[in-house]
């Protein structure tokens, strides 16, 4: 059987390789995605699995995004850090969901369960997911606590969220900055990943904001704003492609 592994984290991606390797030699991992546009990429350039597992926050946004881009006829087993809303909607729509750390036990009984199915068993699981994933209806604005007022923010006037030990805060293309209550992955969720870049771990930055791309020595990229950042804004050679591919979709 061979699988592919949608997941942006090395340990849990080793993880699973190693779980996979035990439960059952005869699994071959084909594949190993990072985000929404290297999976949507990937299949459709690779002969289909038999089987995804896939987790639901990747490096630029939900993995649910993937459903509104191509059609997936493909069996997806889901795989979570505890997220409450993501786990309750698994739960309501009977989708299989692993929670990570995932466990021997777990992955066995995920897998058995899968064996048994038939092809009208996996298009009814599918029909399961599609209602489960409703096209994202992405917000225009942002509300910022400010002293003892909310701020109502235009996400067209900011130019990047950032975060250092544990704090984050937004940029706005005027030059203002101001502390936000949130992580980056759960900002990230609710942006729409047209505008929106997740650059690294410690910056999203919004297309229209992006004034100037060095290409680096090491085929990193260095992306230059329209604001001061307090820490020079690196993408990955590993995903340099797609940024560069998303500056011009």
């Amino acid at each position: 059987m061979n699988v592919l592994i949608v997941e942006d984290e090395t340990t849990a991606y080793e993880n699973m390789v190693d779980l996979l390797a035990l439960v059952d030699p005869n699994i071959h991992v084909v594949g190993n995605t990072e985000s929404i546009r290297q999976t949507i990429k990937w299949l459709g350039e690779h002969e289909a699995p038999d089987l995804i597992f896939m987790d639901i926050h990747l490096s630029d946004g939900s993995a649910f995004v993937i459903f509104d881009e191509i059609r997936i006829e493909i069996p997806i087993i889901f795989t979570t850090a505890y997220d409450r809303y993501a786990i309750e909607a698994f739960k309501v729509n009977s989708i299989d969901y692993l929670l990570k750390p995932v466990k021997e036990d777990d992955m066995r009984r995920a897998l058995t369960k899968f064996s048994k199915w038939g092809r009208p068993d996996i298009s009814q699981y599918l029909s399961q997911i599609a209602q489960m994933v409703s096209k994202p209806n992405y917000s225009d604005k942002i509300l910022i606590p400010y002293k003892d007022k909310l701020l109502p923010v235009s996400l067209s006037e900011i130019a990047c969220f950032y975060t250092t030990d544990k704090n984050t805060f937004v940029f706005l293309k005027n030059g203002m900055k101001y502390p936000y209550g949130k992580t980056l992955d759960q900002i990230y969720s609710t942006l729409n990943p047209h505008d929106f870049f997740r650059a690294n771990k410690q910056f999203i930055v919004a297309r229209n904001s992006v004034s100037n791309i060095t290409i680096w020595f090491d085929s990193r990229l260095l992306v230059s704003l329209e604001v001061d950042t307090p820490e020079r804004i690196y993408v990955s050679k590993n995903r340099a492609s797609e940024f560069k591919a998303w500056m011009v979709s």
